[in-house]
């Protein structure tokens, strides 16, 4: 008996831990908008990562979907795609986007953006991030960007429903920007 007692023991500890240590590094986001198809659709949930950017692990690079703390005065999280990091320039212009004067190719995106942006440089510890429905998005081409800690983690799988099921993509905007020399 002694010994069955301490294995359920065990058992509930190690549940308790995995639990915890689940609930510390993993969070689950639902899709309430259209700002990011064809890519992400209302309704759809994905499961982020909330450890891909401890300071330890990482930040945030061009191309990733990330998950934040909306920045108006509501209690809602966007998701949006990483465009700039700071100290980078960014630019809207000829229906395309440019970091650092080189032209993202962007295979994602619904339809290129119908709006120019001024060249801006990314202030410090903030990020530049755009909806992949370009012209229906409320993103940082309006003026604000995402600040470090607002950034709850990086979308890491779809989740719901099962016809999306799979790993979410990131787009390697940061070695485009490397290989054109920008």
């Amino acid at each position: 008996m002694k010994t069955f007692l301490r294995e359920v023991l065990i058992t509930v500890a190690l549940a308790v831990a995995i639990f915890l240590v689940a609930r510390e590094t993993i969070q689950t986001y639902e899709v309430f908008m259209t700002s990011m198809e064809p890519n992400f659709y209302e309704g759809q949930r994905v499961v982020v990562s909330k450890a891909a950017y401890w300071g330890w692990v990482g930040d945030p690079q061009r191309g990733d979907v990330i998950i934040f703390k909306a920045p108006v005065a509501t209690d809602e999280d966007f998701i949006k795609r990483v465009i700039g990091l700071p100290g980078d320039t960014v630019e809207v212009k000829d229906k395309a986007v440019y970091v650092n004067g080189v032209k993202l190719d962007e295979p994602y995106v619904s339809e290129a953006p119908a709006y120019v942006m001024a060249k801006i440089i990314i202030p410090p510890d903030v990020y530049f991030v755009l909806g992949d429905n370009r012209n229906h998005s409320n993103d940082s081409h309006n003026g604000w960007y995402v600040q470090r800690d607002e950034i709850h983690g990086k979308a890491w799988l779809s989740s719901w429903p099962p016809s999306l099921w799979g790993v979410v993509h990131s787009y390697p905007l940061g070695s485009q920007i490397a290989n054109a020399g920008g």
